[in-house]
């Protein structure tokens, strides 16, 4: 399937405005109809690759607002794909795959995907997933202000963050659950929380937040097995450091 792998542009009516340009990495042509008309529908300018690697040649020629990323793809699989891109790139993704077990999902979350959707699914699920994902609600003039915490510090007009004048890599998702914590210093936080007020999920696996907490850990924590600002409470959830 390789040689005939392909890359094809889907693109909502002309009475529709794109809101985001989504890249659909998906094998089964039934499923990247559907997924496309449904993504379509949204407003988005869809276009799909058929495999790993042609997936990889559109992101190193154009940047998309999201990925919608199969994992069993010929080739190049889909992890592969997901961490090649996080070695350049914070562009949002949602993995789509028919594994569904818990470490297919945790090692996808872990390599930086931001959801992870299990086939068979709901293409209105998706969608509706699409766009909490998408959704940025620009910082008021309150909330816009930097945000300090020891050496760590964080502009939220810019989306920059240091820890002791180190800038830091921060994924969106990553970035954004930070915002969130530190915005509500020492108040505790059950995963589900945060799973509807920084994913903007009613739905969906908290153990997203878990693997998400962690690499934040790995990245901002002078010692993650001791954490200084995104600590753990017990039996309840975390907050951020007082």
């Amino acid at each position: 399937m390789g040689g005939a792998a392909k890359i094809v542009w889907t693109s909502a009516d002309a009475a529709s405005a794109v809101s985001a340009t989504i890249l659909l990495v998906e094998d089964d042509p039934t499923v990247a109809e559907v997924v496309s008309r449904y993504l379509t529908r949204d407003g988005h300018h869809v276009e799909v690759a058929t495999d790993g690697l042609h997936a990889l040649v559109a992101l190193s020629e154009t940047t998309p607002d999201l990925v919608v990323l199969d994992l069993m793809l010929p080739g190049v699989d889909g992890l592969e794909v997901c961490r090649r891109v996080r070695e350049h790139s914070d562009v949002p993704i949602i993995i789509l795959s028919a594994r569904a077990e818990e470490g297919d999902r945790l090692r996808g979350l872990d390599l930086g995907a931001d959801d992870y959707l299990a086939k068979p699914f709901s293409p209105r699920e998706l969608a509706a997933r699409v766009r909490a994902v998408l959704r940025r609600v620009p910082p008021t003039e309150d909330e816009a202000g930097p945000l300090e915490h020891g050496e760590l510090h964080l502009d939220p007009r810019s989306r920059q963050v240091t820890a002791g004048g180190r800038p830091l890599a921060l994924t969106v998702r990553e970035f954004d659950l930070l915002t969130f914590l530190m915005r509500h210093p020492a108040q505790v936080f059950r995963r589900t929380e945060l799973l509807e007020r920084v994913w903007g999920y009613s739905f969906g696996d908290p153990s997203t937040v878990t693997v998400h907490v962690r690499r934040l850990r790995e990245k901002i924590e002078p010692d993650p097995s001791q954490p200084r600002y995104v600590q753990t409470v017990w039996g309840v959830g975390y907050r951020f450091g007082a």
